[in-house]
């Protein structure tokens, strides 16, 4: 009996998640049946805009990550740091 209970429960809670999902595509075909709505799907999938209209695209500037590179030392290095003590 408890079993059946709680089986009956899943399958409610089922049955609501399905309903708004029937309602949610239902509306999304309604809405694809405008003028509008087709306008405003095919916008959303793809960068496309009207005759006359223009497009502006923001691109945000990434600060470097770049490291800049130790000196490595070297000869030169040694010569350079060899003056200091003359």
């Amino acid at each position: 009996m408890q079993t059946t209970r709680e089986n009956r429960q899943i399958a409610e809670k089922k049955l609501i998640e399905l309903q708004q999902k029937k309602e949610t595509f239902t509306a999304d075909v309604e809405k694809l049946n405008t003028q509008s709505g087709i306008e405003e799907s095919i916008r959303e999938k793809f960068p496309v805009v009207k005759e006359g209209e223009g497009l502006i695209i923001v691109v945000d500037e990434k600060p470097s990550t770049e490291v800049p590179e130790e000196d490595k030392g070297g000869f030169f290095s040694f010569l350079y740091f060899w003056n200091w003590f003359k």
